[in-house]
């Protein structure tokens, strides 16, 4: 007999999304994470100085309203997002900048000559945001249940992700601020994976905006854990599961892990074909983390972008091609492309008195060990002259040590599988349910399936549903809402 019906391991949000979805079905779940808070890719902590409370690896959350499992489960119910005006920004040299209001008129405005350009590409799909967020939040490998907006982003995908890509626009502003968001990718550009980021992503920040948690990311993970126990589940800490056999008998095991871990807790006990598909699933390029605590607001050359909650650092279109297809080639570029999120700006409680946290990470190599504290200082003092003046303190993490923090992070990548869009087709293995292994009542849920990176958790809401439908005879997906 098992003593639980499902069993999870990992308390990421891909994790807990499937632990929640299980208890909410009325089954017994147990979660085993390995680190002594839970959390995964969202988790906050002091790592610079007393006071600051930086997180450690996402941010700024442009899924956390678009996500079909987080609007099921009502995630803005529970938890204080705040939704800064101004989505994200681009600085360029001169003091100029790229900004990206919600208000996709106001956006284009700023963009002169291109801001007709800008809004017949982004329009169509901000107006059908809900159904840009289903398209992009489910398996490719289907039918659209909106194939108009489908073939609606697929045109603009085509168009964006070709060597032609310039000829919608005249100047460089508009190109500059699409290739800051697809390089969030990390992939060489022009691509189908590239555009379709920069779409999808780009929607969210006119149609709802990229919302930062108040109390930081780990506010998101501990709202369902917070569900997860009144519903009668349970979480084990301090706990590493590196084989199948360490688990308790039950019905289902979910696992939050790389395809890579799943063959090695799985070991022979996969069958020999599927083996060698996980073997196949590549790994892509990865990133460099620098938290720093500031004594005051980041400088920018460009006020506007004071008001920023993200921002793209790298120059023009062509600067940031050049910098990603460095990094492609297995170089560290000289000329980074630089994410940079700026939370205090909405929740100032992350930084005590006058003071700001600021999160940033670079592209680099896989398995990089060099810090990136510098490169990074640098192309920020690029568009904020004065930058290092206003630093406290600072905290580094290289790519392997990304790894060392989350082992789903293989050599650092954070979309725990190289997201090409050949490898978003089959993510790890080209199935009809990618979810499920061959092995009875054995899930994968990570970012390793569909649909791929981000703090979503639908990886583990979808393998979830696949977990009550073959293992428990319940079709019907439970209610998620407070």
């Amino acid at each position: 007999m098992s003593e639980f019906d499902a069993i999870i391991v990992g308390s990421g949000p891909n994790g807990l999304a499937a632990a929640v979805t299980l208890a909410r079905a009325g089954l017994s779940v147990r979660v085993y994470e390995r680190n002594a808070t839970i959390g995964g890719g969202s988790r906050t902590a002091e790592l610079t100085l007393p006071g600051f409370h930086h997180d450690i690896c996402s941010a700024v959350h442009p899924m956390a309203l678009a996500s079909g499992f987080f609007r099921r489960f009502r995630l803005q119910d529970r938890i204080d997002l705040v939704v800064p005006e101004l989505s994200y920004g681009h600085p360029l040299d001169g003091g100029r900048a790229g900004l990206a209001y919600r208000d996709i008129e106001r956006t284009a405005d700023h963009l002169g000559v291109d801001g007709p350009a800008w809004k017949s590409l982004m329009g169509p799909l901000v107006r059908r945001d809900d159904e840009v967020a289903q398209f992009t939040g489910s398996r490719l490998l289907q039918l659209p249940r909106h194939p108009l907006t489908a073939l609606k982003f697929g045109l603009r995908a085509l168009e964006q992700g070709l060597p032609t890509w310039n000829l919608r626009f005249r100047e460089d502003v508009a190109p500059a601020m699409f290739s800051g968001v697809a390089a969030h990718s990390i992939l060489p550009m022009p691509s189908l994976s590239t555009a379709g980021v920069m779409l999808s992503l780009g929607s969210h920040a006119h149609a709802r905006g990229w919302p930062v948690p108040i109390g930081g990311s780990q506010a998101i993970v501990e709202a369902m854990a917070v569900d997860l126990r009144a519903h009668g589940g349970e979480i084990v800490l301090d706990t590493e599961v590196t084989d199948l056999d360490e688990l308790p008998n039950s019905t289902a095991v979910l696992l939050d892990v790389s395809a890579r871990a799943l063959a090695r807790m799985a070991g022979d006990r996969l069958p020999r074909l599927y083996a060698k598909q996980l073997e196949r699933f590549r790994f892509g390029n990865a990133v460099a983390k620098v938290d720093f605590a500031l004594s005051g607001p980041v400088p920018w050359a460009n006020e506007e972008l004071r008001r920023a909650g993200t921002l793209h650092l790298g120059g023009t279109r062509a600067e940031i091609q050049a910098a990603e297809s460095d990094v492609a080639a297995g170089r560290h570029s000289a000329n980074p492309y630089v994410l940079v999120a700026q939370p205090s700006i909405a929740d100032p409680g992350r930084a005590p008195g006058t003071g700001h946290t600021l999160w940033t990470y670079t592209h680099v190599p896989r398995d990089s060990a060099l810090d990136q504290t510098e490169a990074i200082t640098r192309q920020i003092e690029r568009f904020a002259p004065g930058f290092r003046d206003v630093i406290l303190a600072s905290s580094s993490l290289t790519a392997r040590q990304m790894e060392n923090h989350n082992p789903n992070y293989v050599g650092g990548d954070i979309s725990s599988g190289q997201a090409s869009f050949a490898q978003l087709l089959a993510r790890p293995v080209l199935s009809p349910d990618p979810w499920r292994t061959p092995l009875a009542g054995l899930y994968l849920c990570s970012s390793s399936t569909p649909p791929g990176p981000g703090v979503h958790g639908l990886s583990g809401y979808y393998a979830a549903r696949s977990a009550l439908r073959h293992e428990f005879g319940i079709a019907a997906a439970p209610s998620l809402a407070p």
